[in-house]
């Protein structure tokens, strides 16, 4: 193992970071994806630095293909954008650049975060702030295709061979700073089988509400990437247990804690596990309306939404969804594929016309739920999250 040395605020030279060699950690560039090394090895050919960060390296350390690749960079978002002709910058809160290639695939590349711009402020810092801006020590390892090394500025590497999940910001701090990352815990422990230590799960029910300081459609492409993990059943299962269920979906919470919740959660949870093997389930169709179906046809059979059969109303039952969805927005074409998939499969006839939405209940709404009364909240605007 090498050492990565530093200066202090004294001119004295202290240890800054591990260096892994591949010897010790076994990822080579051929394991790597080919366009990520394209942009990595174009940022350095151009004199910036460029690494592998986050979850794609977590995941090759743990023996998993890594679903995305995120690249961290010294050259900023109008340095890359000049770099690469198949690029945009997005971001308003914080720059960052998404380089496209073919079949829809994009790569994001973040330039290193400054330890004195705030969430929001576009202020960029060095590879040695940008670490201590991680989230959790299992996603602040930074990946050196040319050298095929690891720089490890917080035991990251030793966390994740033992298995523990350890926030890099005090706890005192880091959810206030980004409610969002107390699902991120949950799906990581998850994914990882990283366990959640006492001081962790403490802090995440301690500040579990803050979720609702999240701005809706944020939270919405969380709950979505929770469908779309292959893992929503155990995430879910485990976000109950942190009391965190009940600032994503109240709706569908407020059945789990009902008179008949033990019922509706035996139900619920299976149909989960169906939709996790149904994602992981290479060729098959992963539209967020399928997800929708998995996620509301307990609620809609337990609840009597369908209790009419053939004379179950197609605009009423979107209604039902949307309501019990609240706060979360769930895009009016993905509800209606998601009942259209109900009534298919029960056989029944579905209209041609496009329906009709009650104002009430599109979009999500904000506001309290006239039918459900799952008191839906409105959320503010949220801070920027780890990249």
């Amino acid at each position: 193992m090498l050492i990565r040395y530093g200066k202090n605020s004294k001119g004295r030279l202290i240890r800054q970071a591990k260096v892994y060699t591949l010897d010790e950690h076994g990822i080579s560039r051929r394991k790597l994806d080919h366009d990520a090394l394209k942009v990595t090895d174009r940022l350095r050919a151009a004199g910036y630095q460029a690494y592998i960060v986050g979850g794609a390296v977590r995941d090759l350390l743990i023996d998993k293909v890594p679903k995305d690749y995120d690249i961290a960079t010294d050259a900023s978002p109008t340095r890359v954008r000049k770099i690469f002709r198949n690029s945009r910058i997005i971001g308003k809160r914080f720059r960052l650049v998404h380089v496209y290639f073919p079949q829809n695939k994009i790569l994001e590349v973040a330039t290193f975060r400054s330890l004195e711009g705030g969430d929001g402020e576009n202020i960029y810092g060095t590879i040695d702030e940008d670490a201590k801006r991680r989230d959790f020590t299992l996603n602040a390892l930074y990946y050196s295709p040319r050298e095929e090394q690891i720089i490890d500025y917080h035991d990251g590497v030793k966390d994740i061979r033992n298995r523990k999940l350890r926030s890099v910001i005090s706890l005192d701090t880091t959810f206030k700073e980004d409610p969002v990352r107390m699902l991120r815990a949950v799906k990581y422990s998850v994914m990882t089988g990283a366990r959640i230590p006492y001081n962790l799960r403490r802090a995440i029910k301690r500040d579990g509400a803050l979720l609702m300081e999240c701005s809706v459609s944020r939270m919405s492409e969380e709950i979505f990437k929770i469908l779309q993990s292959g893992y929503s059943e155990a995430i879910i299962q485990r976000a109950v247990s942190l009391n965190l269920f009940e600032y994503l979906l109240p709706g569908l919470h407020k059945q789990l804690a009902g008179p008949r919740g033990r019922e509706f959660s035996k139900k619920f949870f299976r149909d989960l596990q169906k939709l996790d093997k149904y994602i992981r389930k290479g060729d098959e169709d992963k539209s967020r309306g399928r997800m929708l179906y998995f996620l509301c046809k307990t609620y809609l059979s337990e609840t009597g939404a369908l209790d009419e059969g053939e004379e179950t109303s197609f605009n009423d039952t979107i209604n039902v969804v949307k309501e019990v969805l609240r706060p979360m927005i769930a895009p009016n074409r993905d509800v209606m594929d998601g009942v259209k998939l109900i009534f298919k499969k029960n056989g029944w006839k579905i209209p041609r016309k496009r329906p009709h939405y009650k104002a009430a209940a599109q979009m999500g709404g904000r506001g309290k739920s006239a039918k459900t009364g799952s008191g839906a909240r409105k959320r503010k605007g949220s801070k920027t999250g780890d990249q």
